[in-house]
């Protein structure tokens, strides 16, 4: 038996010479850049109500301002710890 991650998140590597379109990104989701090698994830937008994922949002600002690197929101943790807060917020 394998893993199965929340199928709420999807997780798309990131390829810095890659345009990203609105396309790429389904209503109602939003795409973030988390960890050392930027992976993006595709979230639903229901989880900037969550505070689990605001305390993210904060120590997101503090550490980048409004300025991101890759020019989307970048989350200041490890892939790990996201998709564990991630996991707990799916089964809210």
């Amino acid at each position: 038996m394998g893993f199965r991650f929340p199928a709420i998140i999807r997780m798309a590597s990131f390829n810095a010479n890659r345009t990203v379109s609105k396309d790429d990104v389904p209503k109602g989701y939003l795409a973030v850049y988390v960890g050392d090698k930027q992976k993006r994830y595709v979230i639903p937008v229901s989880y900037l109500n969550q505070p689990l994922f605001q305390d993210l949002l904060s120590q997101s600002e503090e550490e980048f301002g409004y300025d991101h690197p890759t020019g989307g929101l970048t989350i200041p943790c490890t892939e790990d710890v996201f998709q564990h807060i991630a996991s707990r917020l799916n089964g809210l």
